[in-house]
């Protein structure tokens, strides 16, 4: 493939790309009282939590953090519906009490922005 047809190929990928972005969702965690008592425990809950997003169809980071949250968590998930339903399978398990952002990539801001009236 001479360079012409592999940059055209390379901007059509990165396009393709871009319209299979997910949304994205920021989820601020506290241990629950039952949280902290087994709080050895943690990792592999984690791990249960970011296989069961794989299943989902999301993709979940999870981050130990100081200060006014013990967890941070940035999950791309399909739609709406898939990042409830996995914040409410972690929710009943009560271990952690937490809240949720969606959250815009700069570029998808950037779209949402170009249409606000002048």
């Amino acid at each position: 493939m001479s360079a012409g047809p592999a940059r055209l190929y390379t901007r059509l990928m990165m396009r393709f790309l871009r319209g299979l972005e997910m949304p994205n969702y920021i989820t601020l965690g506290n241990w629950t009282e039952q949280g902290i008592k087994t709080v050895k425990e943690s990792p592999k809950r984690a791990d249960a939590v970011t296989a069961l997003a794989n299943k989902l169809g999301a993709k979940m980071q999870i981050f130990y953090t100081m200060g006014r949250y013990d967890i941070v968590a940035l999950t791309e998930a399909p739609n709406d519906d898939v990042a409830m339903q996995l914040l409410l399978e972690i929710g009943k398990l009560g271990n952690v009490k937490t809240q949720t952002l969606k959250a815009w990539t700069t570029s998808e801001a950037t779209k949402v922005i170009s249409k606000v009236s002048p």
